[in-house]
């Protein structure tokens, strides 16, 4: 064990202030439903696209992209590609003031804005948003709960602490019970401060964060100056070709393994699937998760579309620096590793907490590990608050309680945020490990998701049963398909979507198209692209003075030049700390062009 006292009394010190902090908040948080669950739409949008970066920066996937770094190398910048991590382009783009504009508290009450508020149908598509939303937070409950556990357990080895427990854990329950004291609490700031406590703390992680972040960077940087990295050709380059051919053989035969295991041997067909099913996500809009709440939070359209912009600025070159910067160390020092190697093969999720062990000096190991452990914090209070929100708002105050007074409302959100995370918890301990939740999740449950999210924006006949059968066969089929088709989630999405697809076009010509009043106000205030055009000739009739949205080239232009743009904040912390200078030159020279295009294509043209 080598932390020291330096380094505890920094991760105390973290843990004391954000107690503090839910304390202090929470009569603020107190004020009404709002306030608790939004901040009241007052918060700036600088300090929500922190927080969203913050929660983002989970720790579960940063272990998963250090584990892909080392193995996969610069190729590795593609693979999150999955969740997709592009969508952020689309939502600062356009999706994100279209979201706003709804003024709603969940995304199931932005439904009401499109499809109406009353109706069997209606009811069923509220009611299908909302099991989503619910099944997606519990996985990520999950998921993080997974990777705290394993992260915790390589710094506190269990034999220095069970002579101090007063009942026996088997060893194969040790990171849940870490998971578990940590996890009490994230839940005791955000279940008492809201929306409030979960930004202000946010911020404050995020700025312990990029102190460490930058430190390994820099540790990294000197260890492998006049140095060269023991790895396959090819690891160094981002670019590849149909196969992946990345040899470990000679170097870290484990490795090959894991490529094996992972199913991206056939790197362009796995490209070519992440870009489909991506880009389709990411028209689809926001998952009703943490990064809807924060969209729908902040004050206005514009600010949407600046917070949803800002995240991968503030997020992509601080986190990378920190990957590459492990990943530099554990190639340098590989032999020096435990990673946990047993007869089932290497845990490469491990390299992340394996290498902070290792190598890094009294202080900034205590930085770290504050970082990571607000990061586990962050993100699961920002899913906690989006949970509550689906259960107090859109489950009891729509069918329990209506009249519900202030003072009750905010005691269901306690008893409702206690709930959500025991179910988290009992959860995590069934979730073998994060990758296979994490494929689940981006893989299978959100085929489920991305049909009927995309056909509501884009096309006026599509109606709310449209959008239940749409939903509701996805997440099926979702469930089912794991345990009949083996292999990568990846791979039998494109069924998943076509089930889907089915169901929305079923669902929607058996049902009248959603009452023309509806739609009209819903196109006069959210003002969409696509497919509109009946509506759009009742609002022209209506109003001569109304002018539509044409700006479905601009948007997909911008959204080509950000997507570009994402992948060179990427690159650039890992040309520096790999000190290839003719690269990162091209790359920053690169990004200089698109910010100056997307100033007078995107920045000057924003509008609520």
């Amino acid at each position: 064990m080598k932390l020291t006292l330096i380094d505890i009394s920094i991760i105390v010190a973290y843990l004391a202030t954000m107690v503090i902090i839910g304390w202090v908040l929470r009569k603020k948080a107190r004020t009404n439903k709002e306030n608790y669950l939004m901040g009241g739409k007052k918060l700036p949008w600088y300090m929500l696209g922190l927080s969203d970066a913050s929660d983002m920066f989970d720790i579960s996937g940063t272990m998963w992209m250090v584990a892909l770094c080392f193995v996969y190398g610069m190729k590795s910048l593609w693979i999150p590609w999955l969740w997709p991590v592009f969508n952020q382009v689309f939502m600062m783009m356009f999706l994100s003031k279209w979201l706003r504009r709804s003024n709603a508290t969940t995304g199931a009450e932005w439904l009401a804005t499109r499809f109406g508020s009353s109706g069997k149908g209606v009811r069923g598509s509220h009611n299908i948003v909302v099991a989503f939303a619910l099944l997606s937070c519990f996985g990520f409950l999950a998921y993080g709960f997974v990777g705290l556990g394993k992260f915790i357990e390589i710094f506190v080895p269990w034999e220095l602490v069970r002579d101090y427990v007063p009942f026996a854990i088997s060893r194969e329950f040790v990171p849940h019970f870490y998971g578990i004291i940590f996890t009490l609490f994230a839940m005791f700031y955000s279940i008492l401060g809201g929306m409030h406590s979960i930004v202000l703390g946010d911020v404050i992680k995020y700025c312990v964060m990029t102190v460490a972040c930058i430190s390994i960077a820099v540790i990294a940087m000197i260890n492998l100056h006049g140095k060269s990295l023991n790895v396959p050709a090819g690891w160094e380059n981002p670019f590849f070709s149909w196969r992946l051919d990345l040899d470990w053989n000679n170097i870290v035969p484990a490795a090959n393994k894991k490529i094996t295991d992972d199913g991206y041997g056939l790197f362009g067909i796995f490209f070519m699937m992440m870009l489909f099913k991506g880009v389709l996500a990411s028209l689809a809009g926001p998952a009703p998760n943490y990064d809807m709440q924060k969209i729908l939070s902040t004050r206005s359209p514009r600010e949407a579309s600046k917070m949803s912009g800002f995240v991968s600025i503030v997020l992509l070159p601080i986190r990378y620096s920190m990957i590459i910067g492990l990943t530099v160390l554990a190639l340098l020092y590989y032999h020096q590793l435990d990673l946990g190697d047993t007869a089932a093969g290497t845990d490469f999720e491990k390299v992340l907490p394996a290498t902070i062990n290792a190598f890094l000096p009294v202080g900034i190991l205590g930085l770290v590990l504050t970082g990571l452990l607000g990061a586990f914090m962050g993100t699961f209070s920002g899913t906690l608050n989006a949970a509550q929100a689906y259960i107090v708002n859109d489950i009891y105050l729509k069918y329990v309680d209506p009249h519900a007074p202030n003072k009750r409302v905010i005691s269901m959100n306690y008893l409702v945020g206690l709930i959500v995370v025991i179910i988290g918890i009992v959860l995590g301990f069934f979730t073998k490990n994060v990758n296979s939740i994490l494929n689940w999740i981006v893989g299978g449950l959100y085929g489920g998701y991305i049909a009927a999210n995309m056909l509501k924006w884009y096309w006026w006949r599509f109606n709310a049963r449209g959008f239940f059968w749409g939903m509701t066969s996805g997440i099926v089929a979702a469930l089912i398909f794991p345990k009949l088709v083996g292999g990568l989630d990846l791979y039998y999405w494109p069924w998943l979507f076509v089930i889907s697809l089915a169901g929305c076009i079923v669902g929607t010509y058996t049902a009248p198209a959603t009452d023309m009043a509806i739609l009209k106000n819903f196109y006069r205030t959210v003002k969409p692209w696509g497919f509109w055009q009946p509506v759009h000739a009742l609002v022209v009739a209506d109003d001569l003075s109304f002018i539509p949205n044409r700006r479905f080239k601009l948007d997909m232009f911008n959204v080509a030049l950000g997507i570009i743009a994402q992948c060179c904040l990427t690159l650039l912390p890992m040309y520096i700390v790999l000190w290839l200078k003719l690269p990162l030159l091209i790359t920053a020279g690169i990004l200089l062009i698109i910010v100056l295009i997307l100033k007078r294509t995107w920045w000057d043209k924003l509008e609520d």
